[in-house]
């Protein structure tokens, strides 16, 4: 995929001379980022829940400027979605190095509903963040927001929240801890409850980190909504008992509605080599105060001031768009580009890491880009609905306003046929311009549209394409509005007709896509908006479509 920077700006008071880290880091989907420092590198890994590769993981060398690795789990040997529910799957991964490896801890959730979550936890490791990772170790299914922690004294030891599906009871029972044994490739000893949480509720996401004596708790708490936060705890043996910050949140937006970032919270601490620490923590962007965040939840940073023994802390608590970078950071590593576009002419070997799946890795047997030089063919899966066999190749959107856009050729031999470019948030939330076949076998455009899972056809867009093999589409998000446009000279000039429909790109939000019972946590959406490419072969007899190009522009 190659990448073009349009313009750029100065960040900050400073411009140029003071790089300055804009947030969010990671726009679009990328929630509970999990940060690491090897050397002189920094990684993030992010959750995917139903989206291959499992795991999104990106690369930095002065937290400034992130370039993505694609995946960490590309293949059903690390991870099986088959039939995965919408916001399941990969659930808060864990990223740590020590004894020369990469440690990567996930969770595969198989529900939330009526208080079970059946987490399944995994561990792989590798020795370079770009694998081989090897088989993963199947660990306790207790509890989800997993991680490691690798003591001074060479012990390590696995923290979860402990889930209780007991009806009356705390569904967030605590944080526990279990040591892990590398050699066998186990737990090992008893699990112990070290903390049960604050006021704030809903405990989990636990890291744990060893400074000055102290050994300190990093929680998330309040939900992953507008009332989320970071909560220290501290205690002087790992087992506890944990004393609360007295000073409150380390980081939250709860309470702040004027602050562009909200639902600020569940961090990860990393240390630069001068000595700096920075928290990797979610955000989202509402387009208005408590509205819909359709960019989902996005990964930030914050410095942290932490003097000896002293609690940590960040600038009044909340988070900022605009922080300064580690010292001795280029002045170049400022210049972030204010415009993004990303033009896939399908010329190599394998999809770029900016590419993801749905339910399927990115396997041969319905993706091809080696069929057709210069396209990538995608044969046609089961229906939008469908969680077992999808043929959808997608891309987050990072911007409130986008545009994607590409050339696709498909002959379409029955109704049961589509293929087109879609703006997507879940099965049961998303719009869908295709080329499909009319009942005599004339090729028709139109439009689909799933709203709460209830499908119907945009009314007066259905167009017959009469001798066209060949054409461009074209979805714009503009804030909240959603249109489509198309051309059938997608090689001229590319004249661009709009459907002259609007729609409400907001439905694509995890707001919109959640699921309020009565008595239980609050079940938001987890994902985020995307737009891609999707085919179907409604009656398997063998379909596909061919697509050229697909562009992405953001700003």
């Amino acid at each position: 995929m190659a990448i073009a920077e349009r313009a750029v700006s100065p960040i900050g008071d400073g411009g140029f001379d003071s790089p300055m880290i804009r947030n969010p880091v990671l726009p679009g989907f990328h929630p509970d980022p999990s940060i690491v420092r090897v050397g002189s590198d920094y990684y993030i890994a992010t959750s995917t829940f139903e989206w291959y590769p499992g795991v999104r993981l990106h690369h930095s060398t002065d937290l400034v400027r992130w370039r993505s690795l694609g995946g960490a789990l590309t293949e059903r040997r690390l991870l099986d979605l088959t039939g995965t529910a919408d916001s399941g799957g990969i659930w808060a991964p864990n990223l740590t190095y020590a004894n020369g490896l990469f440690h990567l801890l996930y969770t595969d959730v198989s529900t939330f509903a009526g208080g079970y979550w059946d987490p399944q936890n995994y561990l792989t490791t590798a020795e370079r963040i770009t694998g081989p990772w090897s088989d993963p170790v199947v660990l306790h299914g207790r509890g989800f927001d997993a991680s490691l922690f690798h003591d001074e004294d060479g012990t390590t030891w696995m923290l979860s929240m402990r889930a209780d599906w007991r009806p009356g009871r705390n569904r967030f029972g605590g944080i526990e801890i279990q040591r892990y044994d590398p050699g066998e490739r186990r737990l090992a000893g008893p699990a112990r409850l070290i903390f049960e949480g604050t006021g704030a509720g809903l405990t989990e996401a636990p890291v744990v980190h060893r400074k000055d004596g102290w050994y300190y708790l990093f929680t998330a708490e309040g939900g992953t909504s507008w009332a989320h936060q970071v909560t220290v705890a501290r205690s002087r043996t790992l087992f506890g008992g944990y004393e609360v910050d007295p000073g409150g949140p380390l980081l939250t937006s709860a309470g702040r509605p004027e602050l562009a970032l909200q639902k600020a919270g569940h961090g990860s601490l990393v240390r630069t080599p001068a000595g700096e620490w920075y928290l990797a923590h979610l955000v989202a962007r509402p387009y208005t105060p408590y509205g819909r965040c359709v960019l989902g939840r996005e990964t930030a940073l914050q410095p942290v001031e932490w003097a000896t023994g002293a609690w940590p802390r960040i600038r009044d608590g909340v988070p900022a768009e605009v922080v300064p970078a580690p010292a001795g950071t280029p002045a170049a590593a400022g210049r972030q580009p204010s415009a993004q576009l990303d033009d896939d002419h399908f010329d190599d070997p394998v999809l770029g890491p900016d590419w993801s799946t749905l339910r399927r890795p990115a396997t041969p047997d319905w993706l091809d880009l080696s069929a057709r030089p210069s396209h990538l063919r995608i044969r046609g899966g089961q229906s939008p609905m469908a969680r077992h066999r999808p043929s959808l190749v997608a891309r987050r959107v990072t911007a409130r306003r986008c545009t994607f856009e590409a050339t696709c050729e498909f002959e379409p031999r029955s109704y049961r046929q589509l293929a087109g470019v879609t703006a997507y948030y879940n099965t049961r939330n998303w719009y869908y311009l295709h080329v499909t076949a009319d009942d005599d076998g004339t090729p028709v455009l139109d439009v689909l549209c799933c709203d709460s899972g209830r499908v119907t056809t945009a009314p007066g867009l259905r167009t017959p394409l009469r001798g066209v093999r060949r054409v461009g589409l074209r979805v714009r998000l503009d804030g909240p509005v959603l249109t489509f446009a198309c051309t059938t000279d997608p090689d001229g000039e590319a004249v661009w007709h709009d459907l002259g429909r609007a729609f409400d790109a907001t439905t694509l939000s995890d707001e919109y896509a959640a699921t309020i019972v009565p008595g239980e946590p609050e079940a938001w959406g987890f994902t985020g908006a995307f737009v891609g490419l999707w085919v179907q072969d409604l009656g398997a007899e063998g379909g596909y479509a061919d697509f050229d190009q697909a562009a992405y522009r953001a700003g």
